[in-house]
């Protein structure tokens, strides 16, 4: 395994022995969160070394001016970006007259931290020695309650080893932070109100030009021997911070502990005048209920969702932890409990791609939520689709589309395109198929035929409008065409005719004409008001997508029998990605964009991609034959490329192909393959580790309106199990070498 550095388990993540350089890389392996809001593994007291704090909160965002294209037309004006908000976990240490306590500085003499995925909680034990050799050890347990989205706790114990002393604590808010991610370098967020009393504190600030109020405050108490302490507190109120100083004599061999809680509400979900109300009523109802009360409702939660989604797999520990981490991160991100939030690609584990939502979460991620948990979890992602169709509309408009044609944004926060680079904003236009593939998989899955009718169909004709515009006919090849894209391998730009983009328009055009007809009998009177809504020629508008449909041109090759991935692909000299040097590798680390641009490597899945999407309609034969053509040359520098190229190898047999690359992409993080963790964990790519075992080995499909599964069972493994949710059942799915079991 590559770069490992964290213990094997089935159900921890294990940390040993401090290593400054993997600090930030912790920080995002050990993230904490509820799908509402959420952290990285920073330490409470001081730390100076090398380090990104982070806490954020699902829907509140600050729009970046963009850096790039935007003289441009149509380019859009902003990246929107999750704010970093006030941190609400420090909880500084300072020992008499020998100082502060920084892990930074210290000797560390033990350490060890410790992500409990089965509980969502995280500890972390050291003993650290002081410049003048006194020990202490530090314990912390703390969590971000799944039970109650807006609280947060902890528990932080300190005991001298070998000294008696008075340590002061300085228990605070710190609101003067920045996103990591800032492109101008700049604050997005300005103090409101801060105040700060006996054991209490709370900071009130607002985003800048989103007007987002957030209320962020604590309560605190401490306890000796099991015992509360009645201590005076000192208030601190300073710049973009407040917070308590209190000291503590502590002796020798005693350890004291404080319990911290905290509320973090926003005019996201909240009156912005009654924030501070809202957030004293909340701490106060934490702090009443007690650490242990609060963390078993916590833990139970958690136990409940493991019942729903936990993935068993018996001879293999380190796919059985990878899987949990993978599924321990997906719910972490989102609960789905609320249609105006999405899943951003590093969740809450870091800032990069701004935590917007892109493409990945109708292909990768919507099957996970759709087959562990109430069907109304996964329609919640559709209808955030739904209700941003209006700005999808304007976004194609901007770009010269017509008459209700949409174009979904390839980044997006609030329905607006805040993606700036060209190749991508412009060409990579496959976004639009994935979401009208997403309608069709959900209602494939669930039968949930109403929302075709309410919602689904009124999406799928604005995605068949745009088609229809961005087909051009071609004289000379007396066929239609698209032009001038980037399919999924962003390896290449400005093609023409990218096999899948082309197969995923046609395919959306016969969607909308299959659902047309079937609302049509179903919901007439539904299907009559949608008409007059959007201004809807069905005659003509579905005559015209008829003709691109039969008429639309697939690049191929007729000697090797493969789908070309764009017209002119095997013009580029054939190179084997195992022929490239190591010290090359990554290649966006090491080539020149046009040196990438002019050779044949493939970034991701491109018409794999398709193969995977619609497997249905080739046989073993023809998906080999891509297959063995196009992996070899796939570099796999996309942490969306190796779970479909897995669940591909596992249908033509490669069971032993198809592991290693389940593996890459379960492990993608634990082991840092791209050695870029410390920026965020890759939350999408999760969803595709849990299709890579569904759908890949495990082989579920839906064929005849029936559940059938076409297993493979990897070398190594002894058995593995899951559960998923199918038309209001549980059912249990076990696989070993007799075969499979369905209760």
């Amino acid at each position: 395994m590559n770069n490992q550095y964290l213990k094997l388990d089935p159900w921890l993540i294990i940390e040993e022995n401090f290593d400054p350089k993997k600090q930030k890389a912790s920080e995002s392996l050990f993230s904490i969160g509820n799908g509402h809001m959420g952290q990285r593994a920073t330490f409470e007291e001081k730390y100076s070394g090398n380090s990104t704090q982070g806490n954020y909160i699902a829907g509140v965002y600050y729009p970046d001016p963009t850096r790039v294209g935007w003289w441009k037309n149509g380019y859009p004006e902003y990246f929107a970006k999750v704010v970093n908000t006030p941190n609400w976990i420090g909880i500084d240490v300072n020992i008499g007259t020998t100082g502060e306590v920084n892990l930074a500085t210290c000797k560390i003499l033990e350490f060890k931290r410790t992500l409990n995925m089965r509980d969502g909680v995280l500890e972390r034990f050291c003993i650290v020695e002081l410049k003048d050799g006194k020990q202490l050890k530090i314990s912390s347990q703390r969590f971000i309650s799944l039970k109650n989205k807006e609280i947060g706790a902890i528990k932080y114990s300190v005991t001298p080893l070998n000294f008696s002393s008075d340590i002061t604590f300085n228990m605070y808010i710190d609101a003067d932070v920045k996103n990591a991610s800032s492109y101008y370098n700049e604050y997005f967020l300005d103090e409101a109100h801060k105040e700060a009393f006996a054991n209490e504190a709370y900071v009130v600030t607002i985003t800048k030009k989103t007007f987002f109020h957030i209320c962020t405050g604590t309560k605190f108490s401490v306890s000796q021997k099991n015992k509360s302490l009645s201590i005076n507190t000192d208030s601190i109120i300073a710049e973009k911070y407040a917070g308590n100083m209190l000291q503590v004599y502590c002796p020798q061999n005693v350890e004291t502990t404080i319990f911290k809680y905290a509320a973090v509400v926003s005019s996201f979900n909240h009156a912005a005048l009654e924030l501070t109300s809202t957030c004293k009523k909340l701490v106060a109802a934490a702090n009443s209920l007690g650490y242990e009360n609060l963390l078993k409702e916590h833990t139970e939660s958690w136990h409940a969702k493991w019942k729903m989604c936990d993935v068993v797999i018996d001879g293999d520990v380190a796919a059985q932890q990878a899987i949990r981490f993978n599924i321990f991160q997906l719910n972490q991100t989102y609960t789905g409990d609320d249609p105006r939030l999405n899943i951003g690609p590093k969740g809450f584990t870091g800032e990069k791609y701004g935590g917007v939502t892109y493409w990945d979460t109708e292909a990768f991620c919507l099957p996970f939520y759709m087959h562990t948990a109430d069907q109304t979890i996964a329609k919640n992602l559709l209808l955030y689709r739904y209700k941003h169709l209006g700005k999808a509309i304007e976004n194609a408009a901007k770009l010269g589309f017509k008459h209700g044609a949409a174009l979904f944004p390839m980044v997006t926060i609030n329905g607006e395109e805040c993606h700036n680079e060209w190749e991508i904003t412009f060409e990579e236009i496959h976004r639009n198929g994935a979401i009208a593939y997403a309608i069709y998989n959900y209602v494939n899955y669930t039968k949930d035929e109403n929302y075709l009718a309410d919602y689904g169909l009124e999406v799928l004709v604005a995605l068949a409008r745009f088609w229809a515009q961005r087909a051009s006919f071609s004289a000379e090849k007396n066929q239609y065409v698209i032009l001038g894209v980037t399919g999924p391998n962003e390896y290449e730009n400005n093609v023409s005719n990218n096999w899948y983009t082309n197969t995923i328009a046609a395919w959306t055009l016969q969607y909308t004409l299959d659902t047309i007809n079937n609302i049509k009998t179903s919901s007439r009177n539904k299907y009559d008001e949608l008409v007059k809504k959007i201004n809807f020629n069905c005659g003509q508008e579905t005559k015209d997508w008829q003709n691109i449909i039969e008429k639309m041109y697939y690049p191929t090759d007729a000697k090797l029998e493969i789908f070309l991935q764009q017209e002119g692909y095997l013009d580029k000299e054939q190179i084997l990605a195992k022929d490239i040097p190591a010290e090359e590798r990554p290649l966006n680390q090491h080539w020149s964009w046009d040196r990438i641009l002019r050779s044949c490597f493939i970034k991701q899945a491109d018409v794999l991609q398709g193969m995977y999407f619609f497997k249905e309609r080739y046989d073993i034969e023809t998906i080999k034959r891509n297959f063995d053509f196009y992996e070899p040359r796939t570099v796999h520098e996309s942490s969306l490329s190796a779970c479909v190229h897995s669940i591909l190898a596992a249908r033509i047999g490669y069971v032993d192909k198809a592991y290693e690359l389940f593996l890459h992409t379960a492990r993608l993080d634990l082991d840092d393959y791209n050695k870029e963790v410390d920026e965020g964990c890759h939350i999408t790519s999760m969803g595709g580790a849990w299709l890579a075992i569904v759908d890949g080995f495990a082989g579920m499909t839906i064929k005849d309106d029936k559940l059938h599964f076409n297993p493979v069972l990897p070398a190594n493994w002894k058995s593995y199990a899951f559960k998923i949710m199918f038309r209001g059942n549980m059912l249990q799915v076990v696989i070993d070498k007799n075969g499979v079991t369905v209760k």
